[in-house]
């Protein structure tokens, strides 16, 4: 058999990713940018023996994927700004309780309702910091079509490895363009499956308790095993627990089990950076715009490095200080106030050495815009 070669939008190429990833139950409701992903598996999840759900709001479609998971199932759901806001709450119990599942953000403007049909890339902290308590989160995102299918795939892999939720974060451009996208053979890209408890029905089953490795392994709902789940503090049981050295030891693992492995989780793709004096880091559809300014300006003799986040929770802090070490300036392209340029900043030694490119008025930042913008940082002498 040969890869199928396609030319769809970005969601499209989200929905085929989760597909080979193996999804068997979706939740949601229809928001504009991201509607065509529950569109397209509405069709065809059911064709391969999966369930396809539209809820009455995002609160309900994420506590859908919850219960779906817990019962065995691979899940997802699809949003966008507002959507997203209001899944926060149980997003947080899948936190507390360990729920694999994949989250879908297509982003666009905001705060509120924004602008529903232009880009953005505003939720980049909420993706964080939008649920409340100590926690950790994994975020992706993607510049490509190719990339989307692939950061998909790694979403689902990510969320059974850590048995956590996991959010898929691109954008509007992203979401509505269309372009190529070549579907591998079913075996090219690895697949990781649920990993379920090897413990017999009538034994003492610890659905809390982790293996050497940090995997703990699942026992479907309603089958071999009968266990506790809340969102409150617990203990290897899954019954609620005040205890404190019980509390500080669930924390520090729901933290440290994705922290300590951000070497596993980081994806980034480089680019000119072993000579370069000025590097653009950007992700999503920001890149696209960075990587043809940096081709450009190469051409002109010009020493632009290229450095695209595909992983940006937890935020690859070791990585990008390597790839920046020798830079006389770091420009990040992105568009919204800011936000992954602060982290950059209290990541990178000399801090004034970061600027911001960015644009907040729904249209896509251009080369033109990035141009114009590194004009004005060389233009006072920085």
């Amino acid at each position: 058999m040969q890869d199928r070669v396609v030319f769809v939008q970005g969601n499209e190429a989200c929905a085929q990713g989760a597909l080979y990833a193996g999804i068997n139950f979706f939740a949601g409701y229809p928001i504009t940018p991201s509607t065509e992903v529950a569109e397209i598996l509405a069709r065809q999840l059911p064709q391969r023996g999966g369930r396809f759900i539209q809820m009455e709001d995002e609160i309900s479609s994420m506590c859908a994927i919850v219960g779906g998971s817990l019962t065995g199932n691979k899940v997802m759901t699809a949003t966008s700004g507002p959507g997203f806001s209001l899944m926060q709450e149980a997003l947080g119990y899948a936190i507390m309780a360990e729920i694999p599942c994949v989250i879908v953000n297509v982003q666009r403007g905001g705060p509120s309702t924004g602008n529903p049909t232009h880009v953005g890339q505003g939720d980049v902290n909420q993706t964080r910091w939008g649920t409340h308590g100590d926690h950790a989160i994994i975020t992706l995102t993607a510049s490509s079509h190719q990339d989307v299918f692939e950061m998909t795939v790694h979403a689902f892999n990510m969320a059974e490895t850590y048995r956590t939720p996991v959010i898929l974060l691109f954008d509007e451009v992203i979401g509505h363009m269309r372009e190529k996208l070549v579907i591998p053979e079913a075996g090219d890209l690895p697949v990781v499956d649920r990993l379920r408890t090897s413990v017999k029905r009538g034994v003492d089953y610890h659905p809390y308790l982790p293996r050497e490795d940090g995997r703990l392994p699942m026992s479907d709902f309603g089958g071999d095993h009968r266990y506790n789940v809340t969102g409150l503090y617990h203990d290897m049981w899954g019954f609620p627990s005040s205890n404190p050295k019980v509390v500080e030891s669930l924390l520090n693992h729901l933290v440290d089990k994705i922290e300590n492995n951000v070497h596993e989780i980081t994806r980034y793709k480089e680019k000119y950076l072993e000579d370069a004096e000025v590097v653009l880091l950007s992700y999503g559809s920001s890149a696209r715009s960075a990587f043809h300014t940096v081709e450009n300006r190469r051409k002109r003799g010009e020493k632009l490095g290229y450095l695209e986040l595909q992983s940006l929770w937890p935020f690859p802090a070791a990585m990008v200080r390597e790839k920046c070490r020798n830079a006389c300036r770091i420009v990040v392209v992105e568009m919204n106030k800011g936000q992954v340029t602060e982290t950059v900043k209290a990541t990178i030694d000399r801090p004034e050495r970061v600027f911001l490119a960015n644009r907040i008025d729904g249209e896509l930042i251009s080369p033109t815009n990035i141009k114009n913008i590194l004009r004005i940082i060389n233009g006072k002498g920085v």
